[in-house]
Parts: C-alpha cells; sequence; structure tokens
C-alpha cells in the first residue's frame, strides 16, 4: 500500500515481520549506534566539512584515551557505518551512507500519522 506520495505507507518493520537474518543485520546497526560515544564519533563524522575526517580529530572531541576511541570506530566499522583509510600515519573516517540510511529507513514512515 502507498500514499498519495507514491512513498510506501508502512515502516519496512511495519510493512511485514522481519526475517531472523534481517532482524539481526539491522540489530547490529542498532547495537552499534547504541552508544553514546560511537553516535557522537558517527556525528562527528557526519558532520565533518569534506565528509571526511582524520582519527586525529575526533579524539581531541573526547575525554577518552586514544586506544578507547579506535575500539568504538571499529565497532562503527565491523558495523558497515563508516569506512577508513590509512594514510600515512592517520587514519581517515567516513560514513557509508547506504548503511546510515537504513537506519532511517527503519522507522521514518512510523513517525507520520496514519492516512498522511
Amino acid at each position: 500500500m502507498t500514499v498519495a506520495t507514491g512513498q510506501p505507507c508502512c515502516a519496512p518493520i511495519a510493512r511485514e515481520p522481519l526475517s531472523e537474518s534481517a532482524a539481526a543485520d539491522l540489530a547490529a546497526l542498532l547495537k552499534a549506534v547504541a552508544d553514546p560515544v560511537r553516535l557522537r564519533l558517527l556525528s562527528l563524522i557526519a558532520s565533518h566539512p569534506g565528509g571526511e575526517v582524520c582519527v586525529c580529530d575526533l579524539t581531541d572531541a573526547f575525554d577518552l584515551t586514544a586506544p578507547t576511541i579506535s575500539h568504538h570506530l571499529k565497532v562503527l566499522r565491523t558495523a558497515g557505518l563508516i569506512g577508513g583509510e590509512r594514510r600515512g600515519t592517520w587514519v581517515y573516517y567516513w560514513v557509508v551512507p547506504a548503511q546510515v540510511a537504513r537506519l532511517g529507513e527503519l522507522f521514518t514512515p512510523l513517525a507520520q500519522p496514519a492516512g498522511e
């Protein structure tokens, strides 16, 4: 079912029950962003001018050790929410738009009242 705008009427979780594998995939994404540090890291990376940021610019934003920041970045990277590349001494990170969009698409239509 679609509304007049051509958009689906329901969020993916409301259209039909999630399969076991789809639920596991989405749970991994949600788990990755369910930590305040990781959510802030994702936001800092996504909002950085140019679309990518050096890890050296991320560590100063937190009162945490570099290994702790690296751990959180690894969790985000393992979930596929960010990509990274070593350039000399530093690693640069960027958001993977398709993975982040999966999170947004999961609930977006649920935020609209029925019939809109």
